[in-house]
């Protein structure tokens, strides 16, 4: 998409954007005036990244993990001393957990994993950081589904329970932040040049998906200040090509 100032001095954070679909994502908003505060759990990983933006002073980046309770404590207490609002929060931290493993053989810890990254922590990350988000301007929250997390499939496992978790997450608190003004919608990315998806699929000739820029447009138009849509459950693929600006 080409570059605009749709974003112009909007304040995003978005979790799990030292790599792929949260570091595609925040590369173009950056792109579109934002300014970014990564996180991941690997500061030399957020620095390497961090530095490959055209403007890199603009922007930050908050190291944590947020898969232990202390780690969203990090993270908010961080970002608060970088910032006094919170604009845009996307979630986009996440974990495929083992792959094609059957229920009945799961292992316990990995559920565990899973499903607290998942859905867990974002629910914990709203909540720390819902002071800012009501300072915010228009202030709009972003959390990342998929596929199985409409229709479970056999050898998804946790994953699938979680996505699912992240869907009825984003209507509770689409519901209850409404009134406040402030808008919780979910993205589907489907399948996206990821090392995640590399993963699930190895067989896959990753040259036939998109890149997260190229799924990057729906993000940018839910971030933007005058989308009004709260609530819903999007598909990128749908954006691929448009632009958010329209």
């Amino acid at each position: 998409m080409m570059p605009t100032g749709i974003l112009s001095n909007r304040i995003c954070l978005i979790t799990g954007s030292s790599r792929g679909i949260g570091l595609g994502v925040a590369r173009v908003f950056a792109e579109n005036g934002a300014s970014v505060v990564l996180h991941g759990r690997d500061e030399s990983v957020l620095r390497r990244s961090l530095a490959e933006f055209s403007e890199p002073k603009r922007h930050s980046y908050v190291a944590a993990d947020i898969n232990t309770p202390e780690g969203v404590g990090v993270l908010a207490a961080a970002f608060l001393r970088l910032h006094e609002k919170l604009d845009v929060l996307v979630h986009s931290a996440g974990i495929l957990g083992p792959p094609k493993i059957p229920l009945a053989e799961y292992p316990v810890e990995s559920w565990q994993d899973v499903l607290h990254l998942n859905l867990t922590a974002p629910f914990l990350v709203t909540q720390a950081l819902l002071p800012a988000l009501r300072k915010g301007d228009s202030p709009s929250v972003i959390f990342v589904s998929s596929g199985v997390g409409y229709r479970g499939r056999a050898g998804w496992g946790a994953y699938s329970v979680s996505k699912f978790g992240v869907e009825g997450l984003n209507q509770v608190w689409a519901d209850e932040l409404k009134a406040e003004s402030i808008r919780v919608n979910a993205v589907n990315p489907g399948g996206t040049r990821t090392q995640m998806r590399a993963a699930a699929y190895p067989q896959e000739d990753p040259m036939t998906l998109p890149t997260p820029e190229d799924i990057a447009p729906v993000f940018v138009w839910l971030a933007r200040a005058d989308t009004e849509v709260t609530g819903q459950s999007v598909e990128a693929r749908d954006w691929v090509g448009r632009d958010p600006a329209n």
